[in-house]
C-alpha cells in the first residue's frame, strides 16, 4: 500500500450543496488525469479539486482512477455501491461522541445563557440556543477548530445535522443559536455568510367540527375538558393557555387577554359564549389561585400533562387522525375561515406578525374546493 497512489474521496459541503472533494499527494500526472474527468474544478477556498455529487458520480470516479491502477478510498461515503471496490476499513470518529465542554467554553455558555435571558428571549428559545451552541463548541473541540468561520459552521451543519438526517427546522435553530453566540462574542456576523435551507412548506393537520365535538364529548374530566375547549375556542398556543390567569378573562366584553405571547406581544382573542358556563363550573370546583390551570403545588399545569390529556381524548373518541394540541389552534383558524371570517381578523386573533403566515389556512380550507366540479362526476 505504501507504494500505491491513493485517491481520497470525501464529502464537501458548501452553500447547502454537497460536492465530492478529491484528495491526493501532489503529482503532475495525477493532476492531469483528475482534470480529464468531466466537471472537475479547483477550489481556492478549500484548496482541493472537487466535482458535483450525485448517485452515480462516486462510481464514475472510482472507474476513472482504477484505470490507472490507483487505490480509491471512498470510505467517507457510506452506503454507496461501487463495482469491484475494495472498501476502506478506516472509520471516521462517531459524531455523537463529542468531547465534553472545556472549562473555558463551559463558562462562556453560562455567560451566553445570561446574555440571552437579559435580552428577554423566551425560556424555550434560551434553552435551545444554549444547547445547540454547546454542541457546536464541543464539535469545534473534536475538529480542533480555533476560529469560527462560515466554513466551520458549514462543517458542523454537514456532520452533525445533514449527515444525521436532522430536520430543517432544527438546522435553522442551530444557525440562529450560533449567530447569537457570535453576536455575544462581539464577532461581526455580517461577514460570515451562512446559508439557511428553505423550510418545508407543509400544510397543517386540521380536525373537522364533528371530530372536535367528539373529542370534547369523550373528555369526562372537568379540568381536561375545559382546557381543550379553551385552546380550540380561543385559538391558543398551549403555552398561552397554561400561562392564563383568571383575571385575564373579561367575561363582560367576551374577550381573553393574552399577555407576553410569542414575540413578547399582547393581544386579545375571543371568549366563546358557549364556554362561559363550563368555565364558571370549572373555577367553582377547582378554585384556581393564580393560574387558570394549576398543578398540585399551584404551579402552571405542565405541557406534558396537557399533551397526555389530548392523547387520551383522541383515543376515547376513536379518532386515529394525527393531532396535537396545536392542531386545535389550526382547526380554530380553518373553521373561522370556512365560516367567512376575514383573514385579517384571524391574523389578529392568532397573533401572527405577517398575513403570509395566516394565509396557509386558505390551502386547507374546503370552502372554495367544494364549489369545484370534479370532471370524474361528469363522465
Amino acid at each position: 500500500m505504501e507504494n500505491k497512489t491513493i485517491i481520497t474521496l470525501k464529502p464537501l459541503w458548501h452553500n447547502q450543496k454537497e460536492y465530492i472533494a478529491i484528495g491526493f499527494s501532489y503529482d503532475e500526472a495525477i493532476k492531469s488525469h483528475i482534470m480529464e474527468f468531466p466537471d472537475v474544478r479547483w477550489s481556492r477556498t478549500y484548496r482541493t479539486f472537487y466535482t458535483g455529487h450525485n448517485k452515480n458520480r462516486i462510481s464514475e470516479l472510482f472507474t476513472h482512477f482504477r484505470k490507472k491502477g490507483w487505490y480509491v478510498d471512498y470510505g467517507a461515503f457510506k452506503g454507496n455501491s461501487l463495482p469491484n471496490a475494495t472498501v476502506a476499513t478506516k472509520k471516521s470518529a462517531p459524531i455523537n461522541k463529542l468531547p465534553p465542554l472545556t472549562d473555558a467554553h463551559d463558562i462562556q455558555v453560562k455567560q451566553f445563557k445570561k446574555w440571552l435571558e437579559q435580552k428577554r428571549f423566551s425560556k424555550n428559545t434560551v434553552n435551545t440556543y444554549v444547547e445547540v451552541t454547546a454542541l457546536f463548541l464541543r464539535y469545534a473541540g473534536l475538529k480542533s477548530i480555533e476560529t469560527i468561520t462560515a466554513r466551520s459552521i458549514e462543517q458542523f451543519n454537514y456532520d452533525f445535522i445533514f449527515a444525521a438526517r436532522k430536520s430543517v427546522s432544527y438546522q435553522n435553530q442551530c444557525i440562529s443559536g450560533i449567530k447569537h453566540f457570535l453576536d455575544f462574542k462581539g464577532i461581526d456576523v455580517e461577514h460570515i455568510d451562512i446559508k439557511r435551507p428553505d423550510k418545508d412548506r407543509k400544510l397543517p393537520n386540521v380536525l373537522t367540527k364533528s371530530e372536535v365535538r367528539a373529542i370534547f364529548d369523550a373528555t369526562q374530566n372537568l379540568k381536561h375538558r375545559t382546557l381543550l375547549s379553551l385552546v380550540y375556542s380561543a385559538g391558543l398556543r398551549i403555552g398561552e393557555a397554561l400561562s392564563l390567569q383568571l383575571k385575564d378573562i373579561d367575561f363582560e366584553r367576551g374577550l381573553i387577554h393574552i399577555k407576553s405571547a410569542k414575540g413578547r406581544k399582547d393581544r386579545y382573542t375571543l371568549l366563546s359564549k358557549g364556554l362561559v358556563p363550563l368555565l364558571h363550573t370549572y373555577t367553582d370546583h377547582y378554585s384556581p389561585k393564580i393560574f387558570l390551570f394549576e398543578g398540585r403545588n399551584g404551579e402552571p399545569y405542565t405541557q406534558v400533562s396537557a399533551r397526555q390529556v389530548l392523547k387520551n381524548s383522541l383515543s376515547a373518541a376513536g379518532i386515529k387522525k394525527y393531532a396535537t394540541l396545536h392542531t386545535l389552534r389550526h382547526s380554530f383558524a380553518t373553521h373561522l375561515l370556512e365560516s367567512g371570517t376575514d383573514i385579517r381578523y384571524i391574523q389578529e386573533l392568532l397573533g401572527h406578525n405577517s398575513p403570509k403566515t395566516t394565509m396557509i389556512y386558505t390551502h386547507v380550507s374546503t370552502t372554495n374546493l367544494k364549489d369545484i366540479k370534479n370532471p370524474f362526476d361528469n363522465l
